[in-house]
């Protein structure tokens, strides 16, 4: 992507909050099945979207706990490649969490467990600043060029009485 004069596209915006929504979930379920799939006899959608699940009290809801960190650990991974912009990671952050708040509470109700709201707020910490590091790490890498031949270039500058300066470059290519 190319980071000039670039031209505001809804569509791209859209489709970057859609992948970046799938995948965080898609490895929340990977973390969950992981870490929480042998201790409960059925695995369900509630410990996805139930808040009663997210608990400090239990082995099951630190697994619980566990699985939504790692996962925006993960997000903040996956930014680095669909969103590749450091000034962008809160916006898209924020996006997957208040997507998440709406469905949990479609799906269970208003959160009202003091453990949901810090865990969360962890996880838009988490995956927005250590996005924003991993995009700005990326952004401020050095751009290779590639040298087929060896290049000498010499300036030569030239002070004129008038105060002006004149430069001439020379550049031998060497086979």
């Amino acid at each position: 992507m190319f980071y000039g004069s670039v031209v505001w596209d809804p569509w791209l915006i859209v489709a970057q909050i859609v992948c970046l929504q799938c995948l965080y979930y898609l490895t929340l379920g990977v973390f969950l099945t992981m870490l929480v799939g042998n201790r409960v006899p059925r695995m369900s959608l509630e410990y996805f979207f139930d808040y009663a699940t997210v608990t400090a009290s239990t082995v099951t809801g630190w697994c619980v706990i566990a699985s939504f960190l790692f996962s925006s650990l993960a997000g903040a991974a996956y930014m680095t490649s669909l969103i590749a912009r450091a000034k962008k990671c809160l916006d898209f952050s924020a996006t997957v969490y208040i997507t998440h708040l709406f469905i949990c509470i479609v799906y269970g109700g208003w959160p009202s467990s003091i453990t949901w709201w810090v865990l969360n707020g962890t996880g838009i910490a988490v995956m927005a600043l250590l996005g924003a590091y991993l995009c700005r790490r990326r952004e401020l890498r050095e751009i290779p060029i590639t040298r087929y031949r060896s290049t000498l270039m010499i300036t030569i500058c030239i002070c004129s009485s008038n105060g002006f300066s004149y430069r001439w470059k020379m550049m031998k290519m060497f086979d």
